[in-house]
């Protein structure tokens, strides 16, 4: 089992490691939870997003930090001009795709317009049974991509399972595992677990697609180990300095697979747009170090760039609320 030791390594390298964000207590209680998600399943979804103008409007005023980085976050993708209204509109667009989760989750693709480009070599690579990474962001609806269907008979569904922590969200999660069908139900494979590598490894090897958000980096990793420190690079962002972790595309690496960039874009009222873009071909062996240096943080600065351009031409799709560019640490 020695050879699975680097591999473990570079998954926990990945997204083990706590971040501050991963230990903040999400905002909601299983009470208000469960009403929304009743009216929602009982009153149709159009009755329901009448609800969403006081919970952004809530927000915004009573959620003091949140608010901070998103003015932070606005002024950098759209410019010095945005204000209130927009952080609203952000907000807004954010509390939708929550609400959307409900109806995706219970298999009502029919009340969405969804468009999905670039599905094809995604689909080329789970049917060659090999699986493949999808690296997103915390930008618009994962559920969205539950409509990406495939033309074969033998498979006609995009099989994507989570990389995730569990943690950090359980009583939203909890309470939307409830209301989905099984067979919409999000696999999700839990990170910093021993068993985490096998149940990844497995995943891809029956052409599963392996999902991770990987646009938030945490806080101090240069104080951390030295065998750690070589996740995080500083890459322009917006016009501004921010921290990345490269851990993910390692991880792809070793296990040689190649790397897609994923979004399921909330455009407003009942259309999403979903894409998927090439992004890294890690299949073959890489044997010069130098060159798989090279290759992986050629890698992230194409995600960052993909991110980045995202931002600026749909602004109000980034549910990043945390202190992004490390500001309030000291």
């Amino acid at each position: 089992m020695n050879h699975s030791q680097p591999e473990t390594r570079a998954l926990d390298d990945a997204a083990k490691r706590p971040a501050d964000w991963s230990h903040t207590p999400e905002r909601s209680n299983m009470a208000a939870l469960r009403v929304i998600c009743w009216i929602a399943i009982k009153c149709g979804r159009r009755v329901a997003r009448l609800i969403l103008h006081p919970i952004s409007l809530y927000f915004l005023l009573f959620s003091p930090t949140p608010r901070r980085n998103i003015k932070r976050y606005l002024f950098r993708a759209i410019g010095p001009g945005a204000g209130w209204g927009d952080g609203y509109r952000l907000l807004h667009a954010f509390a939708s795709t929550v609400l959307d989760r409900v109806y995706l989750l219970r298999g009502r693709l029919d009340m969405f317009d969804v468009r999905v480009v670039g599905n094809e070599a995604v689909e080329a690579e789970a049917l060659s049974g090999r699986g493949a990474f999808l690296l997103g962001a915390h930008m618009g609806s994962f559920e969205a991509l539950g409509a990406c269907k495939f033309q074969s008979p033998d498979h006609p569904k995009l099989r994507a399972a989570m990389l995730m922590f569990p943690d950090n969200a359980r009583q939203i999660n909890a309470v939307l595992d409830a209301i989905s069908l099984p067979e919409r139900r999000p696999h999700v494979i839990a990170l910093g677990r021993s068993h985490s590598m096998l149940a990844l490894r497995d995943w891809l090897d029956t052409g599963g697609m392996a999902g991770l958000l990987v646009d938030r980096t945490l806080p101090g990793q240069e104080s951390e180990a030295a065998g750690q420190r070589g996740n995080s690079l500083e890459l322009p962002f917006l016009g501004h300095p921010a921290t990345f972790n490269d851990g993910p595309f390692r991880l792809a690496a070793l296990l040689r697979r190649r790397v897609f960039f994923m979004a399921g874009l909330y455009v407003g009222g009942a259309r999403y747009d979903v894409l998927f873009e090439p992004l890294a071909d890690f299949t073959d062996r890489i044997g010069d170090p130098a060159e798989r240096e090279r290759r992986i943080r050629t890698a992230v600065e194409d995600y960052v760039a993909r991110l980045e351009a995202l931002c600026r031409k749909y602004p109000y799709n980034w549910f990043n609320f945390h202190d992004f560019w490390l500001e309030d640490v000291h």
